[in-house]
């Protein structure tokens, strides 16, 4: 089961124990977040698109980290008139942990072993 969530005016793509990096959001790492914009929740035939949201979905998260991306390198230069300018930035990020999918009162768990193999792999 997956679901597409809307965050930070983006839409994501999500299933059970996906690590996502999405725009920044409040909490510490180790913080339970829930996703409520839901557009689309199920699997195939057994899809529920919203219009535009499905009601009564939810998606639990945790907070894995907080952090920022990579350097962009923003840089200006005007030919012949020995003018240039460089500045970066570095978007603020959040890495989230997709726990479990709820669509309108049905909970899809992430399994055992999923979950143990998500603990290996970090």
């Amino acid at each position: 089961m997956f679901a597409v969530i809307k965050t930070g005016g983006k839409q994501y793509r999500v299933a059970a124990n996906d690590v996502v990096t999405i725009e920044k959001l409040d909490g510490a790492a180790g913080d339970k977040i829930e996703f409520t914009e839901i557009l689309m929740v199920g699997v195939g035939a057994d899809a529920t698109i919203g219009a535009p949201f499905v009601e009564g979905a939810v998606v639990s998260a945790e907070v894995v980290e907080q952090g920022r991306a990579k350097k962009v390198i923003a840089f200006k230069k005007r030919r012949r008139q020995n003018s240039k300018r460089s500045r970066g930035h570095r978007q603020h990020q959040t890495t989230v942990r997709i726990l479990d999918i709820a669509s309108a009162g049905k909970a899809k768990k992430a399994s055992k072993k999923s979950e143990a193999a998500a603990e290996a792999a970090n």
